[in-house]
């Protein structure tokens, strides 16, 4: 997943405000007492669109399994002016030198795990490399979202050097989506170069999560939906979950 693919991603996605996204971690954090310029982990960074912006405020530590999406992540950074240590790591294996004050992981990273197990060990890594105090902060694509709005639906879009077909398989039994993307990609020499790519991510359910952060020892879980402070809509299309590392003692 996300080998060639990792170069053309960001035109694919380019109408994403992330700005507005990286603020609103920001809000969250601030809300559970994580000051700027505190350790922040951030797993699955992809190409660094949400890093680029979260370095400005935190010690960032950003880390993804796809060194091409390291790559085009690291050059981002260097681009903005920014020096970062960006590594290898699996959301499910994470590990910092240093106890950090958050995680964070956005942009549909906890979709990518599939069985409980995996989810489970995410928290459980995000718990381990926490200090005491420390927050985590994710988000999810909803089950309205996957199910409804992508689920069996076929998307396209073309533009003068670069178009896509993105068809959608749901899987009602497992909650899960399997996407088949095929990208075309004008070349100098004007020929078309096709990119093939095909993930799967789970529709996971809010009680779900939230029993599985008390599972792994969080207290004060929160939900919120699209982008806000407040709970979330039945037909909210994205859910960002918040909790805190207790104090020892």
């Amino acid at each position: 997943m996300y080998g060639e693919f990792a170069a053309v991603y960001d035109r694919l996605m380019q109408e994403v405000d992330y700005p507005a996204w990286a603020a609103h971690y920001q809000g969250m954090l601030a809300q559970r007492g994580v000051a700027a310029g505190s350790r922040v982990l951030e797993a699955a960074c992809g190409t660094g669109n949400l890093t680029i912006h979260l370095a400005r405020h935190y010690q960032l530590l950003p880390g993804d399994q796809s060194p091409e999406m390291l790559s085009v992540a690291a050059l981002k950074a260097r681009n903005a002016g920014l020096t970062l240590p960006f590594v290898r790591q699996d959301m499910r294996n994470l590990s910092a030198h240093r106890p950090a004050q958050a995680v964070v992981c956005g942009c549909d990273g906890v979709n990518y795990l599939l069985t409980k197990a995996d989810l489970r060990r995410f928290l459980k890594s995000a718990w381990e490399v926490l200090a005491p105090g420390g927050v985590i902060a994710f988000d999810i694509s909803s089950f309205h979202k996957l199910s409804q709005v992508l689920g069996h639906n076929t998307l396209g879009m073309k533009e003068e050097d670069i178009c896509y077909l993105w068809r959608n398989a749901w899987q009602a039994g497992s909650r899960r989506l399997s996407m088949a993307l095929s990208i075309f990609v004008k070349t100098p020499d004007g020929l078309w170069r096709l990119i093939e790519e095909t993930q799967t991510q789970r529709a996971w359910l809010q009680e779900e999560v939230e029993e599985a952060l008390e599972e792994a020892g969080f207290e004060s879980a929160a939900c919120y939906g699209d982008m806000t402070l407040g709970q979330p809509a039945k037909n909210a299309r994205r859910l960002h979950f918040c909790a805190t590392k207790p104090q020892e003692g």
